[in-house]
């Protein structure tokens, strides 16, 4: 069984080559976090920063949070909101463009870009139109998996406001699909 991330940091502080360990396990995740809202250009370069200020501020770390997940995201999350510009421009970038996967038939496919690009084009507008804390709360939790007592402490705020933000989130999106869930799939019958 693996040792807890609390346990990794705290070798660390005399081993640093320990704290590897921690970014052989997280990295990705954050990765993937870092270029569902930003794009793969900075996604690398904010990782590495991430761990940089995580390795950085170990001696700080609380021992008794045995998962790091949270207090990890907390960093990544902030230095996303230095690139909110970025950010911004990239919904909006994301809106001009095509559908990443195709289908076979050239029909299918045609269609399938055309219902793509309309709930695109909407929920990066959507999305957009939110604030920095409402996004970022509904992007923890929807692209992060992490839970509202995560995103909560990767926010540093107080486990209310992650509900409230969230579901003033979530109604704003919804308005922008006329109420409805841009997700699911509805019957005609």
């Amino acid at each position: 069984m693996a040792p807890p991330d609390s346990k990794i940091i705290s070798v660390s502080r005399d081993d640093p080559d320990a704290f590897a360990a921690l970014f052989d396990r997280y990295s990705a995740m954050l990765y993937r976090y870092a270029v569902k809202r930003l794009g793969p250009e900075v996604a690398e370069d904010l990782v590495g920063e991430t761990f940089l200020i995580a390795f950085q501020k170990r001696h700080r770390y609380d021992p008794g949070c045995t998962d790091a997940r949270p207090w990890l995201f907390g960093i990544i999350t902030k230095l996303i909101a230095r690139h909110h510009r970025r950010e911004r421009a990239r919904y909006r970038a994301l809106e001009r463009s095509l559908p990443e996967e195709a289908a076979d038939n050239p029909v299918d496919r045609a269609l399938a870009e055309v219902a793509a690009q309309s709930v695109r084009s909407e929920l990066t507008s959507a999305l957009a139109g939110l604030s920095r804390g409402d996004r970022d709360v509904l992007l923890l939790i929807a692209w992060a998996d992490l839970s509202y007592e995560e995103t909560a402490t990767a926010l540093g705020v107080p486990i209310g406001t992650v509900r409230s933000r969230l579901n003033r989130a979530r109604r704003k999106v919804r308005a922008t699909f006329g109420g409805t869930d841009p997700t699911k799939e509805h019957s005609d019958g």
